[in-house]
């Protein structure tokens, strides 16, 4: 009789930002299949989940994945149950009306955090390295801070098969990015906090944190984002500027909609200054990194055919919830676009 180790993942009821928790199941003869996952319970008062008196929640598994490293093992990211089988309400994914024909690209940002110093990795105990501007995509030790933590993890969401599109070193220092891909909501939130997971696992080999805050260094350093790549048949195949207009032009009037599910404390990202648009404001174009949604110039070459990339979703946002806000909005826009007519 074979053994499988199973590791849950699922999200905590911590506010305003959710964390990660898991927890490993033996199981015998397991096939590798999500659907022969059994549900399984946990102590939702440790998790800020239920109360101590009524304390059971229930682990759905939603997605699986090779657990890299670990001998017959698997990652099963799960949503949360209340113990009748009904969605907690810290479940975001199952609220997320879904549509496999919007893909997704998340840009994720992040800071390694050296917990002794309290600072990024590369800053020095007191003070601050040398200012921005040759961190980003660098190399060298003087410049690339913390490389064998981000390239071990690009090797492990490879080999759980994570939709991992790439990895880069960010505008500042100890500041990195990966991109993960998907099509629909909830894949494409699976693989985003999956590879968020796996990040946090490799980190504690090497005794450092993963800082999620949207902008842990206040001062002259770029802030965390999630940057949203977005598309779908429509925005793919649009042919026109007009119809792209008239999709962005749908996210102005429920700029605040967005801003709520986009990240705790963006007030102090979304500045107007460092690669960002004001909180308060909203505005789109092509190649603008200081926009609200920045048409790629690949889109305009492409004789405006491809995607958008809202560049407002903090490092800490949920994908889940990014990408069902950005799915109601462009459908929004495109039942006023002449091309649905």
């Amino acid at each position: 009789m074979s053994k499988t180790k199973l590791e849950y993942i699922w999200l905590d009821g911590n506010a305003p930002q959710q964390f990660l928790r898991s927890k490993t199941k033996i199981v015998s003869d397991f096939s590798g299949q999500l659907e022969d996952c059994p549900l399984w319970s946990f102590d939702g008062s440790s998790t800020k989940q239920a109360t101590g008196d009524n304390s059971d929640c229930q682990l759905l598994p939603v997605a699986i994945f090779n657990d890299p490293g670990r001998i017959n093992a698997y990652l099963v990211m799960c949503e949360v149950l209340n113990a009748d089988g009904t969605p907690h309400a810290t479940n975001g994914r199952a609220t997320i009306d879904d549509d496999g024909d919007f893909w997704f690209g998340f840009e994720q940002e992040y800071f390694l955090w050296d917990s002794e110093t309290n600072s990024p990795l590369g800053f020095p105990a007191n003070g601050y390295p040398e200012p921005q501007g040759q961190y980003y995509c660098s190399v060298g030790a003087t410049n690339a801070h913390g490389r064998e933590i981000v390239e071990e993890h690009l090797d492990l969401c490879l080999e759980a098969k994570v939709n991992i599109e790439g990895i880069n070193a960010e505008v500042a220092a100890g500041q990195w990015e990966f991109q993960t891909f998907a099509k629909g909501a909830k894949a494409a939130g699976d693989h985003t906090w999956v590879a968020r997971y796996l990040l946090e696992r490799t980190a504690e080999k090497y005794g450092v944190s993963i800082n999620w805050h949207c902008k842990p260094v206040l001062g002259d350093w770029n802030g965390s984002g999630m940057h949203a790549n977005f598309s779908n048949t429509y925005l793919r195949t649009a042919g026109n500027k007009e119809n792209f207009d008239k999709v962005c032009q749908a996210f102005g009037p429920v700029t605040k909609e967005h801003i709520e599910v986009y990240g705790h404390d963006n007030h102090l990202r979304l500045t107007g200054e460092y690669e960002t648009q004001s909180i308060d404001k909203f505005s789109y174009g092509v190649s603008d990194r200081g926009a609200s949604i920045r048409i790629p110039i690949a889109t305009v070459q492409n004789n405006w055919n491809g995607w958008l990339e809202d560049r407002r979703p903090s490092s800490s946002a949920d994908p889940y919830k990014v990408a069902a806000r950005i799915i109601k909005t462009v459908k929004s826009g495109m039942e006023t676009s002449p091309a649905t007519v």
